[in-house]
């Protein structure tokens, strides 16, 4: 099987400007970033043009696979719609592919047909924004117990009840894979792959939160060597994106040297 293709998520070092974490995907041979919209005092949220992340993206000879992300976005209002409107256009100013979509996580929105028309709502009303922009929406769902989808096979059911296939794509995150409980995967409809790691053995599988999340390594606990070779021999041809969003992986003495430590073990692995 050919060589894992890895991209960088700017969690992964989230202190670094546009230009010095592209310069870092790229000094790991990646051609592949996520950007996000939710980094204090760096781009998208401090104003940076949408033309300056293309030329700086361009300069690296990366590809934006993804804007990380709209949230709530299967909460459909006057609001998320004007949120999703300036997010999509500044995602096809830059040259990023997709818009990543993070449903309502605070316990609300859960019911049983409640979830399922909410969602529906939502890529409906999506669905001409993103076509006239030429936009991926990349749905994630989230395993934690109070998210509002959290199972990738509901939000596969959703994209094709509304005849989104062609413009809509799902994110599997190994984390929130193994939180949720899912066996099933769906590489036909995977746009992108998410990965992290979680070796803290004191902390259950209900308590794992995002702050527990490191780079990969031998004592991971959510088999993301599994979860990539599955995927892989199931034709998922796509990027593995790196997104911890452990504090001790953001203040690493040496991320580029942990990160390529990472990415040797996935080779070897996975």
């Amino acid at each position: 099987m050919t060589t894992l293709s890895f991209a960088l998520n700017h969690m992964t070092a989230p202190a670094l400007s546009p230009d010095a974490f592209f310069a870092l995907a790229k000094s790991l041979g990646m051609s592949a970033v996520e950007i996000r919209n939710d980094l204090d005092g760096n781009a998208i949220i401090d104003g940076t043009p949408a033309a300056e992340i293309k030329a700086l993206a361009e300069k690296h000879s990366l590809t934006i696979v993804s804007i990380n992300a709209l949230q709530r976005f299967n909460q459909w209002n006057g609001d998320r719609a004007r949120e999703a409107q300036e997010l999509i256009t500044y995602a096809r100013d830059c040259g990023a592919e997709a818009l990543v979509l993070v449903p309502l996580n605070d316990g609300s929105g859960q019911g049983d047909g409640e979830r399922q028309a909410n969602l529906r709502q939502a890529l409906t009303a999506l669905t001409p924004m993103l076509e006239d922009a030429g936009i991926i929406g990349l749905v994630e769902p989230l395993g934690f117990e109070i998210c509002s989808l959290r199972s990738k096979t509901e939000a596969v059911e959703a994209i094709q009840a509304v005849s989104g296939g062609s413009r809509f794509k799902i994110v599997h995150d190994t984390f929130h894979h193994h939180l949720a409980g899912e066996e099933k995967f769906h590489p036909e409809m995977t746009g992108l792959v998410h990965i992290s790691g979680v070796a803290d053995p004191g902390i259950s599988v209900n308590g794992m939160r995002d702050p527990h999340r490191i780079l990969v390594d031998a004592n991971d606990r959510l088999d993301n060597a599994g979860q990539i070779r599955t995927l892989r021999e199931s034709g998922y041809a796509g990027p593995f994106s790196f997104e911890p969003f452990s504090p001790d992986v953001h203040q690493s003495a040496d991320i580029r040297a942990a990160i390529r430590e990472s990415m040797a073990f996935l080779e070897a692995t996975a």
